[in-house]
């Protein structure tokens, strides 16, 4: 539906705001019209911190997550176990891990998967700084933590392949640390299956699939 407004900064304001995902231009009209309500320094302070953010945020360079300083909290832990890395495809899946309080090691963020519909190929991502953290040693686990979908299922083989050539280079004595690299980490997968709560006849087949391969001893 065409929108008349009274204003054109309130029109560009409203444009810019409907550009955010999941934002529609009626919602975008109602926060921009709950701003202009609000006193103007609730308003001032906003901008102030996503223009702070968009101008000092920094990525770490060891695992990529979101940072203040160029190493990140996590991996700065001195308490978190940096023998075991949990790949992941962007920040947000960072936090819905560290919201279980189940994982204490370190994390690698390829900030996406491998997608050939959508332009993004291996050197797109953050594979390259994968593969020099595993050669570097001192890694004895690598979990892939991708969304079960075909994209997330192809990045994880090419990683996967990845770190079998490096056995096969390090066969050949190409790195310095043969007697380090000869023995890759463990490669393990997060469990897929049938959601809590989810009724079976629902549950697609790929799913019910992998859920009945991936069976546990029931205890109680």
């Amino acid at each position: 539906m065409t929108q008349n407004f009274s204003s054109h900064l309130l029109q560009r304001a409203v444009d810019e705001v409907s550009c955010l995902p999941g934002i529609g231009r009626k919602t975008a009209l109602r926060l921009v019209l709950h701003l202009l309500r609000q006193d103007a320094r609730a308003t001032s302070t906003l901008c102030e911190s996503l223009s702070l953010l968009r101008n000092e945020v920094k990525y770490c360079r060891m695992c990529h997550n979101i940072s203040d300083t160029d190493i990140c909290e996590i991996c700065a832990n001195p308490k978190r176990d940096a023998s075991v890395l949990c790949v992941v495809e962007n920040i947000q899946d960072v936090m819905a891990i560290e919201s279980t309080n189940q994982y204490r090691g370190l994390y690698h963020v390829l900030g996406g998967v491998i997608s050939p519909m959508d332009g993004i190929g291996p050197s797109n991502l953050h594979i390259q700084s994968l593969i020099e953290r595993v050669t570097a040693g001192g890694i004895r686990e690598i979990i892939f933590a991708l969304s079960p979908t075909m994209e997330g299922d192809t990045t994880n083989y090419f990683i996967y392949k990845r770190l079998m050539q490096l056995t096969q280079t390090s066969a050949q004595g190409n790195f310095a640390h043969d007697a380090q690299q000869m023995n890759l980490p463990r490669i393990t997968i997060i469990a897929r299956g049938v959601a809590q709560n989810d009724e079976l006849q629902h549950t697609d087949e790929a799913t019910l699939s992998r859920a009945l391969v991936g069976r546990t001893l029931f205890t109680i």
